[in-house]
């Protein structure tokens, strides 16, 4: 299948809703009280891994749509800023998928059991082992700040497109 010049609508709904899931995973993740070891996680951690698995989902799809439908970079850029547009576009999703991946390796660790929104068990990578915890939550949160920073960098792009540049770069991922 040839490059498509704009995003289609399961690329852009996949887009939005990551979007918005990560506005709502962030504050939910910085706000919950620590888990020390003999607590047990509360809703706000079984929320924020249930969002977590959510994430994980969409991102193999986003990633797995990505693949299969596409789009081409827009031409009018220079190569400097297609390639750039290219990396961090694939930062973001690799990204998204290892701090979806370390939180639940995490809880894993933790021996925390978890459940779906409270529908259904959540099932464990791995044991109780809490110095792999130790580990993979310094990962976990690495992974979270560099998301963070990759987000910041793509949000500035897109609004020095939108704003100065006033080209369809941004217009390419917004309903029509």
């Amino acid at each position: 299948m040839p490059p498509r010049l704009y995003y289609g609508t399961t690329a852009k709904l996949l887009h939005w809703t990551i979007v918005a899931l990560l506005l709502v995973q962030y504050p939910i993740g910085w706000l919950m009280p620590d888990i020390h070891r003999g607590m047990q996680p509360g809703v706000g951690m079984t929320f924020h891994v249930s969002i977590g698995l959510v994430l994980l989902i969409l991102i193999v799809l986003r990633f797995a749509w990505r693949s299969t439908h596409p789009v081409a970079p827009e031409s009018s850029l220079p190569a400097w800023q297609r390639l750039t547009s290219e990396v961090v576009h694939w930062m973001l999703y690799l990204m998204v998928l290892l701090t979806t991946v370390t939180g639940w390796l995490f809880a894993s660790f933790r021996g925390w059991p978890i459940s779906f929104f409270y529908l259904f068990p959540f099932p464990m990578l791995f044991s109780n082992n809490p110095t792999a915890g130790k580990a993979i939550d310094g990962l976990h949160q690495a992974a979270e700040w560099f998301l963070l920073v990759l987000v910041g960098v793509h949000v500035a792009a897109a609004l020095v497109h939108l704003l100065y540049h006033r080209d369809r770069v941004m217009a390419r991922m917004l309903p029509r």
